[in-house]
């Protein structure tokens, strides 16, 4: 009788840790700092960049995100148990220009006490935050933690790629085998690259024209020859506010440039956006920026952003 109990409880428990360890947002799994498994540890800070790595480990370590995917990493603050993790990873893998200002802290300790940190930015060809149309208001809220590199990165598979090839390095020097699989993975990603190309092939030149939320596509802009020309929150950080100074301007930008619509996201004012938008007689499309799809991968992810910028700059 009691096997007969036992066995359905089992199965639920080895569905949740393997579903923990499969998708990289924070589920049934994540976060929890208790496991039975003798395998390495890889903690990562965040979803996208933890469908990623997941991608590159497979099952020669555990991989861990610390932030439940759909939290805006800008906001997010980690808990006791979440330090231990960081404490006890054999890797921390972070973004590397503080887009988790919150835990900066805790990873920077843990690497003092001998914990290996990947940062992924140290890898990649970091893009500059240029200077505020208003960088004289005080109130305007451009104060970035995050400095002049923008952590944004992962919008560009390309500058994934390079990651992934730096991280597969990064593994193999701390004893973590993973065969040929960041080998697979950048490939994997190069492909992601030329679908994209693929995709806003018929996007003319004078219709890449790009206003964001915040700053944020920075990278996608750069790898496929789009011009961001504005941000209703001009700051890498969601954290940001708008000013009416800045959306006054943006409202120029949009009428000057032939804009058609605003790409907002996670961390911008739907009201603000909404308004701004209705005055400029644009439309609105949502972007998801920031967190993964249904399916937990990155793949997806890129596709569906790439996807829905085309649909909606399409003559």
């Amino acid at each position: 009788i009691m096997n007969i109990v036992n066995d359905p409880l089992r199965r639920s428990i080895s569905a949740c840790l393997m579903i923990g360890f499969l998708v990289s947002a924070a589920g049934c799994g994540g976060g929890d700092s208790s496991s039975t498994s003798d395998r390495p540890s890889v903690v990562v800070t965040y979803s996208i960049l933890g469908a990623v790595v997941s991608e590159v480990v497979g099952d020669a370590a555990d991989v861990k995100v610390l932030m439940p995917n759909g939290i805006d990493p800008h906001e997010w603050e980690p808990s006791a148990k979440d330090i231990e993790l960081l404490n006890q990873a054999d890797l921390i893998v972070s973004n590397g220009l503080d887009l988790e200002g919150n835990v900066m802290e805790a990873i920077e300790a843990a690497e003092k006490d001998g914990v290996a940190v990947f940062h992924a930015t140290d890898h990649i060809d970091v893009i500059e935050f240029g200077v505020s149309v208003h960088d004289d208001d005080e109130e305007a809220g451009h104060d970035d933690e995050h400095g002049s590199g923008d952590p944004h990165f992962w919008s560009s598979p390309v500058e994934m790629a390079a990651v992934v090839e730096a991280l597969g390095v990064a593994l193999a020097d701390i004893g973590i085998d993973t065969g040929d699989r960041a080998a697979m993975t950048k490939e994997d990603l190069l492909n992601i690259d030329q679908e994209i190309r693929d995709l806003i092939a018929a996007i003319p030149a004078e219709s890449r024209i790009l206003v964001t939320g915040h700053e944020s596509l920075g990278y996608f802009a750069h790898e496929y020859e789009f011009e961001v020309v504005g941000a209703v929150i001009p700051s890498l950080s969601s954290e940001a506010e708008a000013s009416a100074g800045d959306l006054a301007t943006l409202k120029e930008i949009i009428a000057d440039e032939g804009v058609s619509v605003i790409f907002t996201e996670m961390g911008t004012s739907p009201d603000v956006v909404e308004a701004l938008a209705a005055e400029a007689k644009v439309s609105v499309v949502e972007l998801s920026t920031h967190f993964l799809p249904e399916d937990g991968t990155y793949e997806t992810f890129i596709l569906q952003l790439a996807s829905m910028i085309s649909v909606a700059l399409q003559p």
